[in-house]
């Protein structure tokens, strides 16, 4: 398994920006399908996205999609999730996930990824 550490959450206004980071470290990035999951308090985890091994292939929440996007830096061991348009439903906790595989899928439920960090809290304010 490797290690993941969430940052870059914080307070924001509705309708602000938000960008998030995963530094993933003890592995070759390039191996792991990568994900970003939410969880808000007395709700189950939720996905939010995702991207492939090869950054190719993304996949995105209904509720996030053309607000949101992912990317990834292999070289730097990173991902990233840009939050633009932020709504209050968008409060949570926000993790990254990582998915040690061979293919290039995105899975938006939780059980395929091995890895997961602490996670990073998110409020969007009115």
């Amino acid at each position: 398994q490797v290690q993941l550490v969430e940052s870059g959450g914080g307070l924001v206004a509705a309708g602000g920006s938000l960008r998030l980071s995963c530094v993933v470290s003890g592995g070759i990035l390039r191996r792991y399908n990568l994900g970003w999951f939410r969880q808000a308090p007395g709700k189950e985890r939720e996905f939010v996205g995702g991207i492939s091994r090869s950054g190719s292939s993304t996949q995105y929440a209904d509720t996030v999609k053309g607000r949101f996007a992912i990317s990834r830096d292999n070289a730097k061991n990173t991902m990233y999730l840009q939050m633009n348009n932020l709504e209050t439903e968008d409060t949570a906790v926000y993790y990254c996930a990582a998915d040690d595989a061979f293919y290039e899928i995105v899975f938006s439920t939780t059980s395929p990824y091995d890895s997961w960090g602490q996670g990073t809290q998110v409020t969007v304010s009115t």
